[in-house]
Order: structure tokens, then C-alpha cells, then sequence
């Protein structure tokens, strides 16, 4: 049974609402009890420039452009986010990477969330969505044919929110920008 194309669409959207939904939800479960009471462990994060370091250099024949982090204090709700852009060659059809890592404070609402949201598989002419695993930590991952753009996701110690998305490259690609982050090593910051 074939899905009409508009439907297969908007379940490739419907996955990037998805993330926005749980992302926004976990803002809510932090903001509000960080107002009522005390949770140290919850408002925590790590400094940028601990996490800087993970975002390795360029690949042979791509480039890659400096690092960016921060780490944000917004009414007692902090974030840490750390981010970086690589590309091979020039023009519109030239392959990209963006690796970003964010800091979610270990709160376990949030990861339970997440994780329950990544369990679903879809595959059509259009592209895939499934749940993964990658070093023993859950992920999801995505690919869209058009535009060849594939996004994984990973969620590390049940606290930092590793992204990949890639432009112009095959779907083995995101595992094997994956393999260039050391998740090990992530896992044990603190």
C-alpha cells in the first residue's frame, strides 16, 4: 500500500514537529518546577567551551568553519549549546554537515519524551524514518531523497542532545559523521 505523496510529506514534516514539540515540552518540565522549588542537579550544565573540543576538525577535502558555543542563563533555565558547520566545496549542491550538541541537564522527563517519540520506523519513495542506536545510546534518524538531506539525532548519558544533519550526501553518511564525534568521551563530561 502506497501512501499518497502529500501524506508521505508531511509525515517527514510531521517528524520535524515531532522534535520541536518534545524540545519545547522539555523546556516547560524545566522552567516550571525550577520555579517552585530547587533542582540543582536539573539547572546544571556544563560550560561551552568543555564541549568545544568534541567538534573535530575537517575531514580530508572538506573545510570547516570555527566552532560556536554558549551558554545561556534565561531566568534560572540554563542551556549550553555548541555548534559547527563543514562543507566540501563551493555552490548550492555541495555537500554539508552541521553537528550541534546541547547540554538538556539530564532531566529524565525529558529523555523518557524524547526516546518514547523516536519509536516508530516509515519508509517511503521519499526517504525513512527510524529509531537507531549508536554506541548503545538511542537515536533517531531521518533521510529525505530530495536534496539528500539526512538528520540524526542521539541522545547522550540521558543528557546531551547530539545532532547531525547532512546536505547532498548518501544516508551512510550520518553514521559516519557520528563516528567522528567522540560519544565516550561526551558521555563523561560533567
Amino acid at each position: 500500500m502506497s501512501l499518497p505523496l502529500s501524506l508521505n510529506r508531511n509525515l517527514f514534516c510531521l517528524t520535524d514537529r515531532l522534535v520541536l514539540v518534545v524540545i519545547t515540552l522539555f523546556i516547560g518540565m524545566i522552567v516550571e518546577p525550577a520555579r517552585g522549588q530547587e533542582l540543582p542537579s536539573l539547572i546544571n550544565v556544563v560550560d561551552y567551551s568543555k564541549l568545544l573540543p568534541l567538534l573535530s576538525d575537517a575531514p580530508p577535502g572538506w573545510t570547516a568553519d570555527k566552532p560556536e558555543g554558549s551558554t545561556t542563563d534565561v531566568g534560572g533555565f540554563k542551556l549550553t549549546n555548541v555548534h559547527r558547520d563543514y562543507r566540501k566545496g563551493e555552490g548550492d549542491k555541495a555537500p554539508t554537515t552541521a553537528i550541534s550538541i546541547l547540554d538538556s541537564a539530564a532531566n529524565p522527563d525529558y529523555v523518557e519524551a524524547t526516546t518514547a517519540a523516536w519509536n516508530f520506523t516509515t519508509t517511503s519513495t521519499e526517504g525513512y524514518s527510524k529509531a537507531v542506536t549508536v554506541d548503545g545510546n538511542p537515536g533517531f534518524e531521518t533521510f529525505e531523497n530530495e536534496g539528500k538531506h539526512g538528520t540524526l539525532w542521539i541522545m547522550v548519558a540521558k543528557r546531551y542532545f547530539l545532532q547531525i544533519e547532512t546536505q547532498q550526501q548518501e544516508p551512510a553518511a550520518l553514521q559516519e559523521w557520528a563516528k567522528r564525534v567522540d560519544v565516550k568521551k561526551l558521555a563523561t563530561i560533567k
